[in-house]
């Protein structure tokens, strides 16, 4: 009788955690919940690149809803090592810097690396570029990859809950 009790509780307990997951992840792609959360960020993802730098190159950045709030998150490269690096949405300030580990984002990682090296126009230049031509959209990401041996980024751009995504050069 105690083990079916246990037996249930984890069960439900399974059945909780995945419910969470799942709202977080719904959550996490909400343009809604991420336009209304932007209009706190006062810097800009182009700004966020920058300041990244000081961690290493910048190779991907993205705005995002991450633990029920805002973050600004830059992947970066230094050596043989990629961070992620988040910039404080508010001041543009670094505001931590860890060593990438997960091996799905080591892989994205390795492969925006792998666009950047052949990458002439450094992403916020690209991010400035895009937003210049798209007047009124806000960037909340931009992510190199390699098409057809070319690196190009794929930016997404934001006006209030409308969202657009482009395709930039980068040679």
């Amino acid at each position: 009788m105690m083990r079916k009790r246990i037996a249930i509780g984890f069960v439900i307990a399974g059945i909780l955690a995945a419910a969470g997951v799942s709202s977080r992840a719904e959550n996490k792609d909400d343009p809604a919940a991420l336009a209304k959360a932007l209009s706190e960020a006062s810097v800009s993802l182009e700004q966020g690149l920058k300041a990244s730098e000081r961690e290493g190159r910048p190779i991907s950045g993205k705005y995002e809803m991450e633990y029920g709030g805002l973050q600004l998150s830059v992947y970066t490269t230094k050596g043989d090592k990629f961070f992620e690096v988040v910039i404080d949405h508010k001041s543009g300030t670094v505001k931590k810097a860890e060593t990438i580990t997960d091996a799905e984002d080591l892989r994205d990682a390795k492969e925006q690396r792998q666009a950047m090296a052949k990458a002439k126009i450094p992403l916020n230049r690209a991010v400035e570029t895009t937003i210049t031509a798209n007047g009124g959209y806000r960037a909340v990401s931009i992510m190199p990859m390699l098409t057809s041996g070319k690196p190009v980024a794929a930016i997404t751009l934001m006006k209030g809950q409308e969202v657009k995504k482009v395709t930039a050069k980068l040679d």
